[in-house]
């Protein structure tokens, strides 16, 4: 371990120079790239936070690929988009079945990672959630799910990385709550619900601006450094402090307890 710490020192350099980047992009912000005539698969694109997306880049004119479950959901999404200017194609898709992914994947040709990595251009969003990064009583299965998202994210971008293929960018949105009424009546000292359209203006700006890790509002990005720096004894009074509260589901609870 101290053999490997002294073989970093010669990076110093290189981190604060990092450090001097990063302090310069908040006063200088990244040009955002353009994504009219690119394809844009999005899921749960009829309803919600897809849906949205889906209006979003319809007004930059990107051709759009909508899946959802719900055929009616997604016609109406599509129909508005079109309405914006944007060529919108519609699939109703259940993407808990494989069967069904693989499918429909045949049918919106150079939509995912192999023909990106081929060619080296492509984005891929992930939707995780701020409880990816730090767990949550009573909410056990979600806070896993997402970070198993997280995880997926983490470990794409560094194989990306690892491929050479520098073009193929990832992002991986990680919000507060939204108000979507998943959570009821919630309560904490981080404020209100989000609203939907608050999250996907930051998510549209992350995407052109190519930020890997989006986290809405933006200074829950801090929680990462206090929680990997923090002693556990200090953790768990501020967890104390963030006081979240909200209408407890039994079935969410450790042993149905």
């Amino acid at each position: 371990m101290m053999r490997f710490v002294l073989s970093c020192l010669p990076l110093l350099p290189l981190l604060i120079i990092s450090i001097l980047e990063s302090l310069l992009k908040l006063f200088i912000p990244k040009k955002r790239k353009s994504v009219t005539g690119e394809i844009v698969l999005i899921t749960g694109a009829g309803h919600g936070i897809g849906r949205l997306t889906a209006y979003e880049f319809a007004k930059l004119k990107s051709k759009l690929v909508l899946w959802d479950i719900n055929k009616h959901g997604i016609e109406e999404t599509a129909t508005e988009c079109r309405r914006l200017g944007a060529k919108a194609h519609t699939f109703v898709v259940d993407c808990s079945n494989r069967e069904d992914i693989y499918n429909s994947a045949k049918k919106t040709t150079k939509a995912f990672l192999p023909a990106m990595i081929k060619y080296n251009h492509g984005h891929i969003v992930t939707v995780a959630s701020a409880a990816g990064h730090l767990g949550i009583p009573f909410l056990v299965a979600y806070c896993s799910s997402k970070f198993a998202v997280v995880g997926f994210h983490e470990s794409l971008t560094e194989e990306l990385a690892s491929l050479k293929r520098t073009g193929v960018k990832t992002s991986c949105l990680c919000p507060y709550f939204i108000n979507t009424g998943f959570i009821k009546n919630l309560s904490s000292s981080l404020g209100p619900y989000l609203k939907p359209e608050e999250v996907v203006d930051k998510l549209m700006n992350g995407i052109l601006t190519e930020q890997k890790m989006i986290f809405v509002p933006s200074p829950l990005s801090k929680l990462l450094v206090v929680k990997t720096i923090f002693p556990e004894r200090f953790l768990t009074v501020l967890k104390r402090k963030l006081n979240i509260k909200f209408d407890q589901n039994i079935g969410n609870k450790i042993g149905g307890q």
